[in-house]
């Protein structure tokens, strides 16, 4: 089988069901394990973030989504010559990734290469940390892969169920807002409070199972959360942490929250771990297991992926 992944998570599930091998194409985005990085690549991002801030990229993200342009390109001579049998993606978010319109078009597209060829697609779309595994299962489904599917699932079901059970011998459940976005700041949405649930915290600021929403400030305020878990979508860990410095501090009552004066307040690799629906999601439950209780967790998330932010002094915390 051929397999082209358009997902940095679908590549990263094909990988964990042993099938890199018959990965014969990827995204720019498309980062872990390292051999993904040899694979072709068949997408690029239409505007440049590199160098932007956080509210400049949102105003470029509204702006094209507004005009009806696609932030992605895609590849279809490419897609075309690699004759894939299966195409992974997503309809989820248009921000996320290639948009599932323009995948249905490259694979009708006349491109010499699809002539007498429909490659299937498959869209994966979880919004839980139930369907993510379910996702890893139906990805085994369609590539004859179900055995190792089932294995790592059950693995990583494994893994929810400890922190699960530790997090019971918590002696209070702080409140936790996870931002997915800095400026304009985005509450938590999709796995991410279900996430803050298990690893024993209170979450606020999103809904579990629906998109991350764009909040007030003042909604930040009110919750007055006693962790701060900085985890923006695309931003990797040396991004996020620049950026949260950057804007978070010069934020009207910053200082008076009780994480900032507790000196709880984190940055995380939001790209690798938070908005990656595949394998690791489970590593940024131990993640947040740890920033949350660091009494019952310490050293159970990879240390790669978090570090605190020194945003004000530290005073004693105090938990209601």
């Amino acid at each position: 089988m051929r397999i082209v992944s358009l997902l940095p998570s679908a590549t990263e599930i094909v990988y964990a069901l042993g099938l890199g091998d018959s990965l014969v194409a990827v995204t720019h985005e498309c980062d872990y394990p390292a051999a993904a990085r040899t694979k072709p690549v068949v997408t690029s991002s239409l505007l440049d973030h590199s160098a932007s801030t956080s509210a400049e990229i949102d105003e470029a993200v509204r702006g094209q989504l507004r005009d009806g342009l696609s932030l992605y390109g895609l590849d279809h001579a490419l897609l075309a010559a690699l004759r894939p049998d299966l195409i992974l993606t997503q309809a989820l978010c248009e921000v996320c990734a290639v948009s599932y319109d323009l995948v249905e078009r490259a694979v009708r597209d006349v491109t010499p290469g699809f002539e007498g060829l429909a490659p299937r697609v498959i869209s994966l779309e979880p919004n839980s940390l139930d369907d993510i595994l379910v996702t890893i299962v139906s990805v085994g489904a369609v590539t004859d892969a179900g055995q190792q599917a089932a294995e790592v699932v059950a693995g990583l079901r494994a893994r929810i169920e400890r922190v699960r059970e530790r997090a019971r011998l918590a002696e209070y459940r702080p409140r936790v807002a996870v931002l997915e976005w800095i400026d304009p700041p985005y509450g938590p949405g999709h796995w991410l409070p279900e996430l803050i649930e298990l690893a024993g915290g209170q979450a606020g600021l999103g809904m579990a199972h629906q998109d991350s929403r764009r909040i007030s400030w003042g909604d930040v305020i009110a919750f007055a959360p006693q962790v701060i878990v900085v985890a923006p979508c695309g931003f990797d860990l040396r991004r996020a942490t620049e950026e949260a410095l950057r804007v978070l501090p010069y934020r009207t009552g910053w200082d008076a929250l009780p994480a900032v004066r507790a000196g709880r307040v984190y940055a995380v690799d939001g790209n690798a771990y938070f908005s990656r629906p595949g394998p690791r999601i489970v590593d940024s439950l131990e993640v947040l297991a740890e920033l949350i209780h660091p009494e019952l967790f310490a050293g159970w998330g990879p240390r790669d992926a978090w570090q605190p932010l020194c945003t004000a002094a530290v005073a004693p915390a105090v938990w209601p």
